[in-house]
């Protein structure tokens, strides 16, 4: 004879495949009518009633269509005669997502009661823990030292390789903004090839860099030196502030604020001041 446990583990695993194949019918199958979800994302007092449950899905489905796992790894069943709860890890997250962190988890409780003879599921609750705040920072800062190195060596397209797609950025020059990765390049070809020949060098001295979840802020102050072929020396301080966000597991620039300060006498840009220490 199958045991309450054993029905409930079916059940469980019936779901994940279900959710897995995009198959709405089958994630909605051994739910209660007035089921209450506690999910990842809002609202915070929680989805109730099938309906509602029903509209959290599609979303997700599209998500997962990019290739993303949703696979049990441990699971954990205790049963009553009518009142059951089970809990489990699953994998679930894109290749680029689970190979930047290969242990991140998605932690899964539900509650269940037996209706008619039959299990059903009257609760869910979705979470992911809270990632490496200090990990994650360390990802970005070693994005801007890969900058700086790639600016010395004038490698363009290194220096592309973490901005984003349709990145925005307020440049030092014109126009008001540039859109998309394209006129970033651009911008930075133009002032590999202002050294002529020469050496140029970039470096944030002061970078500070804060995280939450899936974005990234980081200012400070850009040093810029080009030295020419004939020994002619610029260096150059201005301000910028630049905006980060992980997608697919990796960390893209996605916003670029550049300023020199305005004289408000003259009205030209300062590009001769210097930080003081």
């Amino acid at each position: 004879m199958v045991t309450d446990e054993e029905q409930i583990r079916e059940l469980i695993q019936r779901w994940a495949e279900a959710v897995h194949a995009g198959d709405m019918a089958g994630v909605l199958a051994d739910h209660a009518g007035d089921v209450v979800m506690f999910d990842v994302p809002p609202p915070y007092e929680g989805v109730r009633g099938l309906d509602a449950y029903r509209e959290t899905w599609p979303g997700f489905f599209q998500w997962q269509a990019q290739g993303a796992s949703f696979e049990i790894e441990t699971l954990d069943v205790t049963a009553g005669s009518d009142v059951a709860f089970a809990h489990a890890l699953l994998r679930c997250g894109t290749p680029g997502e689970l190979a930047a962190d290969p242990g991140f988890r998605l932690r899964l409780t539900l509650g269940l009661r037996k209706e008619d003879g039959r299990w059903v599921v009257a609760h869910e609750h979705h979470s992911f823990p809270i990632r490496d705040q200090g990990g994650a920072e360390e990802e970005v800062r070693k994005l801007h030292q890969r900058w700086y190195d790639g600016t010395a060596a004038k490698d363009l397209d290194g220096m592309m390789a973490a901005i984003a797609d349709d990145i925005v950025s307020y440049e030092h020059e014109t126009p008001l903004q540039h859109v998309g990765v394209d006129a970033v390049r651009e911008v930075c070809a133009r002032g590999l090839d202002a050294a002529d020949g020469g050496d140029v060098t970039l470096d944030i001295p002061d970078l500070k860099i804060l995280v939450r979840e899936d974005l990234a802020l980081a200012w400070g102050l850009n040093h810029v030196r080009v030295v020419g072929k004939d020994g002619e020396e610029t260096d150059m301080w201005s301000r910028g502030t630049r905006v980060f966000e992980r997608r697919d597991g990796a960390w893209l620039m996605v916003h670029q604020h550049l300023s020199f300060p305005v004289d408000q006498v003259t009205g030209e840009a300062r590009t001769d001041l210097r930080p003081s220490r």
